[in-house]
């Protein structure tokens, strides 16, 4: 079956490019964006993924404001050409790859609509690639980047308007492929979840900083990213290689303060063991709470990669105060954080996903919060 795309050099197997090298249905390949202002009193976030095993494409874009989540997410049936990255409202269009991106949301119920701009700042950054296995299964085998970049253009939230500018407006975004859980997964093996996910990407006004480590429950890291990379001139600086004056880390720490009842931070201390260089230590104070399920991550109906029929489009809103942090379809965050390191003082996100038992902060159960 050809596409558009088997014109282009860019084959890996015999095969046309619509049939991938991969069998297994938790195959994917994602976009994920969010942005935000410094003193946190606006942050949105867009998601869409590609699940070309399952057939399925789903979107999501979702806006927190004044301590409300507002959220549209939708799902389609896959299609042929997977350059046609539009489910029903949203839309995310490549206009130059590695430098300038843009997303639309058309009028939906959710009463959310935005026209914005992400614009590179950095180069895009490799990440070490993720493999985990579980006995013979391969849970997790892919490969990210991520790149920080500034926003312009406008959201809507009810009908009221917040102009976004480049100014006052950052964020990051990272692309993901390989194989993850998405979609209906088959029985477990009796064996209860455990997985614990901190990822930092962080703002200053010279650099940036980035952050992330998975561990299994004893505290033993299988995966983490610790990296300083320097802001560019330009957007057209941002193109593959530019990223070798990046300096990485050799290893990297973390020290949480739990809020009590949660696996939420009330705040937070990173280090970076920076390779032939000083460690990097800097604070994180959350300034703002979203929660991933309005993208799309742990919902307990509109999942990554769950079948919903030809075109579905589904609304919903909530306030972050009145959920139950423990509840397991709110568990997963991304906290807007204010960074101090040494003298500088910038903005970011902390993402917590922290499942099951974790030896080293005390947590024995599935749910169990911080005492």
């Amino acid at each position: 079956m050809l596409t558009r795309l088997d014109d282009y050099p860019i084959h890996q197997t015999p095969e046309p490019l619509a049939h991938g090298a991969g069998a297994s249905l938790n195959q994917y390949d994602r976009y994920f964006f969010n942005g935000y202002n410094h003193d946190g009193s606006l942050y949105f976030g867009c998601a869409l993924g590609y699940y070309p095993n399952r057939r399925v494409m789903d979107a999501a874009f979702a806006v927190l404001r004044d301590g409300e989540v507002v959220s549209v997410i939708a799902s389609r049936r896959a299609p042929l050409d997977p350059i046609e990255t539009q489910v029903g409202p949203i839309k995310v269009a490549i206009e130059e790859p590695m430098q300038r991106f843009r997303i639309t949301v058309d009028p939906n119920e959710a009463g959310v609509e935005a026209d914005v701009v992400f614009t590179s700042r950095t180069a895009a950054i490799e990440e070490p690639r993720y493999t985990l296995r579980s006995g013979a299964v391969t849970s997790f085998d892919y490969t990210r980047l991520t790149q920080w970049g500034a926003w312009s253009g406008n959201v809507s939230v009810d009908g009221e308007e917040h102009q976004i500018v480049p100014s006052e407006h950052v964020g990051c975004r990272d692309r993901s492929w390989g194989v993850r859980p998405v979609g209906q997964q088959p029985p477990g093996e009796g064996v209860e979840p455990q997985f614990f996910w901190l990822w930092a990407p962080l703002w200053f006004d010279d650099c940036c900083v980035h952050f992330d480590v998975n561990e299994y429950g004893d505290g033993r890291q299988w995966h983490f990213v610790g990296a300083h990379i320097p802001l560019l001139g330009s957007p057209e600086e941002a193109v593959p290689g530019a990223d070798s004056t990046v300096t990485w880390a050799s290893a990297v720490e973390h020290s949480i303060k739990w809020q009590p009842g949660t696996r939420w931070s009330e705040s937070a201390d990173i280090r970076l063991h920076m390779h032939n260089a000083e460690s990097i230590d800097i604070h994180l104070e959350p300034l703002a709470t979203f929660q991933m399920r309005g993208l799309g991550y742990l919902h307990p109906e509109w999942g990554h990669g769950h079948w919903q029929g030809e075109l579905e489009v589904h609304a919903e809103r909530w306030r972050v105060a009145d959920t139950n942090p423990m509840d397991p379809f709110y568990l997963h965050v991304q906290q807007l954080v204010r960074a101090t390191w040494g003298d500088r003082v910038g903005v970011g996100v902390f993402e917590q996903i922290v499942l099951g038992a974790y030896g080293p902060y005390g947590f024995t159960g599935l749910f169990d919060g911080a005492p």
